[in-house]
C-alpha cells in the first residue's frame, strides 16, 4: 500500500496533463443481473479507460473512452452525417464519463485466471445495475491496483475538498468497498434472459440500448427465440419514490423559511412530478459551520440534508424555481424542485441559502467579510456583462499578455508536450474571444473557439494552465463556439449563448465539463445581454 501511495503522489503531482492514470485497452459491459432487458450489453468492444482532472478543484472524472481501429471512425462519422438521428447522440456514443463519488462503489477484483476487473454502480439505472470494464490481458495487476488507488485518492478529495496528501490509510479505507462481488461480465447462461417475453421499451432503456453493438431488431430475434410463446406480462414501470426523510438536528438559527410547492424528478417519464403544494423550506445553522435544509410538509417531513455544494443550486428566476440534487446514505442520487409564489419570496430563500453555502465553504460569517472581498466578487459579476467599455476590452488584452508571460500553455496540447511547444493560435484562426474570472474557486475561463481554456489563479497574481475542455457542444452533440459566458452557481456552471441560435442559452456542468441544459427563450425574441438577478454569495 506503502508503495502504491508513492506512485499515485507521483500521478497526481504532474498539473500539466489532463489525464491522472490511463489503462489503454478493455471493453465495457453495462451489467444487469435483475433487469428482463438482458443480462449484459458490450457498450464498448475495444475502449480505454482514465482519470481525468476537471475545471474545478477536488473533482475527478472517470472516463472510459471508446478506441478505433485504422480508419474505423472516419467509417462511423460519414455514417452519421447520412443518418440525422445520430446526430443526437453525440460524443456519448464514444465515451462515458462518471464524475468519481463514493456512491459509485468503485472497486477492483482479479478472478481465477488471471482477468482484471473494475467496477462501478450504474446511478441511473436500476438497483444491482454495474458497469465492468474487463481490462486486456495486457494489462499488468499492478496497474490495476494504481488505477484504484488513485480513484480512491480522487473520491477522499471530493468528500472533503482537500489534497490526498493530508489523507491517512485509514482515511482512504473508508473508499475501499470489498464487501460485494462482482458478477461476470458475461455468463454462459441467464436465467433471466429466459423468462423474457419482449423487451421494455422505456425512454430511458431506448437512449441506452443505441450503444448496443446489437441492432434493436437483432436483439428482439434473439429475445424470440429464447422464448416463443410469450404469457407472462410485462413488468410495470414505476414512478420515482420519495426516499425517507433523514432525521434534522436542531436549528441555532433560521436564516430562511419560505412556502413552496415541491416537485420531484421522475427518471421514468423524464419530468418534475408534484409532491406537496404547501411545504416550508427552511435554512437553519445547526452547528459550528455547519448548515441544514429542512423541507417539511403539513402531515410528514419531506427530506432534510446537510447544505453543501454537492447540491448544486440552481435557481431559475423566469419559472420561479430552484433545482437541488440529494443523495442519500447509500448514494442514490435524486433531483428536487422548489416552486415559489413570487421572485420576492425565492430572493429572500435565495439569500439565506446562498449565505449557508458561503459561510460553510470558507467558515466566516458574510456579514465579517471584508469590503474589498465584497467588491471583488460584485466586479467579477460586472465583468461579465461589460461588453462595450473599451477600458474592459484593454484589460483583457492585459490578461492576454500576462498569461502568456507566465508561459501559456496551448489548448492543443498532449499527455507529453513539452514547454516549448506552445501554440496561442489554432490552425484554424481561433483566438481569445471570452473570458470568465471565478470567485469561488480561483479559475479563470479563456474560450477560444469551441474550447475553454482553464487557468488557476497563482500567489504572485499570475495564472498558470489547469485542464481543457476541448469541444463545447449542444445536448444533441453540435459543436459550437460560445460568444458569450458567463459564470452560474458559484462556479459550478457556465451559461454559454451559441451566436448561431441567439434565442436560446446552455448551462455547462462545470464538473462534468459538458453542456447539460438548454434553455429556449423566445421563438422570434433573440438574447442581447444576459446577467445574474443579483449578486450571489
Amino acid at each position: 500500500m506503502f508503495m502504491l501511495r508513492n506512485v499515485s503522489k507521483y500521478l497526481f503531482g504532474d498539473t500539466s496533463k489532463e489525464s491522472i492514470i490511463e489503462l489503454p485497452q478493455g471493453q465495457l459491459y453495462l451489467v444487469r443481473p435483475q433487469s428482463p432487458k438482458g443480462y449484459s450489453e458490450l457498450i464498448f468492444k475495444d475502449a480505454a479507460a482514465s482519470i481525468r482532472r476537471t475545471g474545478q478543484d477536488f473533482q475527478y472524472q472517470l472516463v472510459v473512452q471508446r478506441a478505433f481501429e485504422e480508419g474505423e471512425e472516419e467509417l462511423l462519422a460519414d455514417e452519421d452525417g447520412e443518418d440525422g438521428a445520430a446526430e443526437g447522440l453525440g460524443a456519448e456514443k464514444d465515451e462515458k464519463t462518471f464524475l468519481l463519488d463514493e456512491g459509485l462503489h468503485f472497486r477492483s477484483e482479479i478472478r481465477e485466471g488471471g482477468e482484471k476487473v473494475l467496477a462501478w454502480r450504474d446511478l441511473s439505472g436500476d438497483p444491482g445495475d454495474l458497469y465492468e470494464f474487463v481490462c486486456d490481458r495486457s494489462i499488468q495487476a499492478g496497474e490495476v491496483s494504481t488505477f484504484e488507488m488513485v480513484a480512491i485518492k480522487c473520491q477522499y478529495e471530493r468528500k472533503y475538498r482537500k489534497p490526498n496528501e493530508t489523507a491517512s490509510e485509514k482515511d482512504l479505507e473508508q473508499f475501499s468497498f470489498t464487501e460485494q462481488p462482482i458478477p461476470s461480465a458475461s455468463p454462459i447462461a441467464s436465467p433471466i434472459l429466459k423468462t423474457v417475453n419482449q423487451p421494455i421499451t422505456s425512454p430511458a432503456q431506448k437512449s441506452r440500448a443505441t450503444t448496443s453493438t446489437m441492432s434493436p431488431s437483432a436483439q428482439e430475434k434473439r429475445l424470440s427465440k429464447l422464448s416463443p410463446k410469450p404469457k407472462a406480462p410485462l413488468r410495470e414501470q414505476k414512478p420515482t419514490v420519495a426516499p425517507p426523510s433523514a432525521a434534522h438536528p436542531v436549528g441555532r438559527e433560521v436564516l430562511a423559511k419560505e412556502r413552496a410547492e415541491l416537485h420531484l424528478f421522475d427518471f421514468q417519464s423524464g419530468a418534475f412530478i408534484l409532491q406537496d403544494s404547501a411545504v416550508i423550506a427552511t435554512v437553519s445553522e445547526v452547528g459550528s459551520w455547519q448548515y441544514w435544509l429542512q423541507i417539511t410538509g403539513e402531515d410528514k417531513d419531506w427530506l432534510g440534508q446537510p447544505v453543501i455544494a454537492d447540491i448544486n443550486p440552481v435557481f431559475n428566476f423566469e419559472y420561479l424555481s430552484f433545482i437541488f440534487n440529494h443523495y442519500t446514505s447509500d448514494g442514490s442520487a435524486y433531483s428536487w424542485l422548489l416552486r415559489f409564489k413570487d421572485q420576492e419570496t425565492e430572493e429572500r430563500f435565495q439569500e439565506g441559502l446562498m449565505q449557508a453555502l458561503w459561510e460553510q465553504l470558507n467558515e466566516m460569517k458574510w456579514t465579517k467579510a471584508k469590503d474589498d472581498d465584497r467588491q471583488y466578487v460584485l466586479d467579477a459579476f460586472q465583468d461579465l456583462t461589460m461588453e462595450d467599455a473599451p477600458d474592459e476590452v484593454q484589460e483583457e488584452d492585459e490578461v492576454e499578455e500576462e498569461v502568456e508571460d507566465d508561459g501559456q500553455r496551448s489548448e492543443h496540447y498532449d499527455s507529453d508536450e513539452s514547454e516549448d511547444d506552445v501554440v496561442t493560435r489554432d490552425d484554424d484562426g481561433n483566438v481569445n474571444s471570452q473570458l470568465a474570472v471565478g470567485y469561488k474557486h480561483d479559475r479563470s475561463f479563456v474560450v477560444r473557439g469551441s474550447k475553454i481554456g482553464v487557468f488557476k489563479h497563482t500567489p504572485n497574481n499570475n495564472l498558470e494552465f489547469s485542464t481543457n475542455i476541448s469541444k463545447v457542444t449542444t445536448p444533441k452533440g453540435k459543436l459550437f463556439s460560445p460568444k458569450k459566458v458567463m459564470l452560474h452557481a458559484e462556479d459550478t456552471n457556465m451559461i454559454l449563448q451559441n451566436e448561431n441560435d441567439p434565442n436560446s442559452l446552455y448551462r455547462m456542468d462545470l464538473e462534468y465539463g459538458k453542456v447539460v441544459d438548454e434553455w429556449k427563450v423566445h421563438d422570434d425574441i433573440p438574447v442581447t445581454t444576459f446577467a445574474p438577478e443579483k449578486a450571489s454569495f
